[in-house]
């Protein structure tokens, strides 16, 4: 189950906003309320995956009390060692088992036979939830959560355990406990979770199906492919991308606010950013900021010389590659941007403050633009032939009559969707909102237009929705 099924805008999110707002009374019966609606929610995708989480959560909860117990860092230490042993031996298990191997097999022949694991869904997202909690116990910025449940509740949150963002226990802790809604923040929910969804049902999902209609799978094929169909298929991606990953956050935030939670912010519009260090500050934080705290700074961040750092930052976006996908492109992805940043710290940084912002914007757009390639196809013959093939290398033609005619068809479309990744729509609804309230008492216009608009944008969503067989998880294994 996925936020943008209908099963879950029409059976799920209705009764779960019935129980909670309805049935229960008391914060307690309101944990008790959410924990039941996601573990439902998690087993849906396979009720053998739950164990995992329930014994992965049970390893940080007890870790995280004898820690809590132990008076000083030195002797949480080997307890925190132990616990990031076990969750990490656990996620390379089930995600990068058959990479390993895979890789093995191709250097040596061995082993002969590879097992197929399946992946449980959002194992990276709550492995490192989890994993920011007992590190933060360790460090004595939060006390440990001696009751399981509610830590099982922080872990299994169906707003955020699959798709994002990286919650952090020391950011809601307090409101696990305690706290309030009133229909400022139940609107102010709903509003962003339409907008969310709007993003993901009508914009990515459009994205994803010109972007497949443009970009075919095989080296052979993309070999055949006019380079404008490259080029127009891997913008399309590149919309797509951003469209699903901030939707999902959206939705996520939305739902958090419904309830009383108070998510951090995951995206805040990268692709206007003027260089590779600004865009990465903007494009999924929580993750940018997890590495940042509990990778990069534990060895050792900036403090120890040029090359350490370097080093620092070679294993942070090595890693960052490898937490996207078991595949070598992915790594790839991840090692493209790190050599960007480096040239940027030491050569271009300087540069790009001093030329006017709309080339350094455009260097941006293009460093992001190639670094997609990396990210959509898995083989090396797929990702060189789409860069020869862009640039006409492959013997290809510029452009088909087919290619011409999609681009007149998605034209308007296209114009959307770039604006959907600018702040202008946001700009200009701010703007709106306060030349209303400042010409009138009381801006009835505007309020009613506030009203309206979530549940047409649900209603679009779900007319989008209906009939869509498009696999929202079909790049995304997470």
């Amino acid at each position: 189950m996925v936020f943008s099924s209908l099963t879950f805008l029409c059976v799920f999110l209705p009764l779960n906003l019935f129980a909670y707002i309805c049935l229960a009374k008391t914060t307690r019966q309101k944990n008790m309320v959410m924990l039941g609606f996601s573990l439902f929610f998690y087993m849906w995708g396979g009720p053998r995956f739950l164990l995992l989480l329930l014994a992965m959560t049970a390893i940080c909860w007890i870790s995280g009390i004898i820690m809590d117990r132990l008076p000083s860092r030195q002797r949480r230490k080997p307890v925190l060692v132990v616990c990031c042993v076990l969750m990490l031996g656990l996620l390379g298990i089930f995600k990068y088992t058959g990479f390993f191997l895979s890789s093995f097999h191709a250097i040596f022949g061995v082993p002969k036979e590879i097992p197929e694991i399946v992946l449980p869904i959002g194992i990276s997202f709550y492995t490192f939830q989890l994993l920011s909690y007992a590190v933060d116990v360790y460090r004595g910025q939060v006390r440990a959560q001696y009751r399981y449940w509610l830590l099982l509740l922080y872990a299994s949150m169906f707003h955020q355990c699959i798709a994002g963002p990286i919650i952090r226990y020391q950011d809601i802790h307090r409101e696990i406990i305690h706290r309030t809604m009133d229909i400022n923040s139940l609107s102010a929910g709903i509003g962003r979770f339409a907008a969310g969804l709007a993003k993901k049902a009508v914009l990515a999902n459009s994205c994803a199906k010109v972007a497949d209609t443009l970009l075919p799978s095989g080296a052979e094929a993309i070999k055949q492919a006019p380079a404008a169909a490259l080029w127009l298929g891997m913008l399309f991606y590149m919309l797509q991308i951003y469209l699903d990953f901030s939707a999902y956050s959206d939705m996520a935030i939305g739902m958090g606010h419904m309830i009383g939670f108070h998510y951090k912010e995951n995206f805040n519009y990268p692709y206007t950013a003027t260089s590779v260090t600004d865009f990465w500050r903007r494009w999924h934080i929580s993750l940018s900021s997890f590495f940042r705290d509990y990778v990069y700074i534990p060895l050792g961040g900036n403090r120890k010389g040029e090359k350490r750092r370097v080093l620092n930052l070679f294993i942070v976006w090595f890693l960052t590659g490898m937490w996207h996908g078991a595949s070598w492109n992915f790594i790839l992805w991840g090692l493209y941007f790190f050599v960007f940043l480096v040239i940027e710290k030491y050569i271009l940084l300087e540069f790009l403050d001093s030329v006017p912002k709309i080339l350094s914007h455009i260097y941006l757009i293009l460093v992001v633009y190639f670094g997609w390639v990396l990210f959509r196809f898995e083989s090396l013959s797929e990702i060189s032939a789409v860069f020869q093939g862009m640039f006409g290398l492959n013997g290809n033609s510029f452009t088909s009559f087919k290619t011409a005619l999609q681009f007149k068809n998605e034209l308007f479309f296209l114009i959307v969707a770039v604006i959907a990744v600018t702040p202008l729509v946001k700009n200009l609804l701010q703007k709106v909102k306060a030349y209303a309230l400042e010409r009138f008492t009381v801006p009835y216009l505007y309020y009613i237009c506030e009203v309206i608009a979530p549940p047409l944008l649900l209603l679009l969503s779900v007319m989008a929705l209906v009939g869509d067989s498009y696999n929202p998880f079909i790049y995304f294994q997470f």
